[in-house]
């Protein structure tokens, strides 16, 4: 019976937190297989686990691919970023603000990937996910200031790759 319980948790889970999760993944890693390994290693050690006493199952997942993402990248098992526009980084949002074309898409994509792990990791919680710097250091145990900071030059870098392209 608890086993099944697990399931389904893990199950429900999975099916409300597993995309924002995965392009978590994908920020961070860069490759689409690694992404789902890590998705699939976290959600594999929830079912071995269960949910507990888990009050914010979201920041605790999060946390957890955020460790296997670094864990992955600490071991070398990622070697060079690389996606196709199909993969999901950046998303074609019609009447939203961002790059519209598929060509610009691509380039910023190609920038962003171009980021050191903690900025590419900054840019996707604060931009992506909609966090505030605040929720951005609590995510990634860094002080606001540093998150800030992450943050600006990170978006200095875009700007001349994006700018420089054109």
């Amino acid at each position: 019976m608890a086993s099944r319980h697990r399931h389904e948790d893990a199950a429900r889970l999975y099916d409300t937190f597993g995309a924002p999760l995965f392009r978590y993944a994908l920020m961070l890693l860069g490759r689409r297989e690694a992404a789902e390994d890590v998705i699939q290693q976290v959600f594999v050690a929830l079912l071995d686990r269960g949910t507990g006493h888990v009050t914010d199952p979201l920041s605790y997942l999060r946390a957890a691919v955020r460790n296997a993402c670094y864990s992955h990248l600490r071991a070398g098992r990622v070697r060079g970023a690389h996606l196709n526009d199909d993969d999901g980084l950046i998303e074609a949002r019609p009447g939203a603000d961002g790059p519209s074309s598929a060509e610009d898409r691509l380039t910023l994509q190609a920038g962003i990937l171009g980021l050191p792990a903690e900025q590419r990791e900054v840019i996707h919680l604060h931009v992506f996910e909609g966090l505030s710097f605040r929720e951005v250091a609590a995510a990634t145990g860094e002080s606001p200031n540093t998150v800030a900071s992450r943050y600006r030059y990170a978006l200095g870098k875009l700007r001349e790759g994006f700018l420089g392209s054109r």
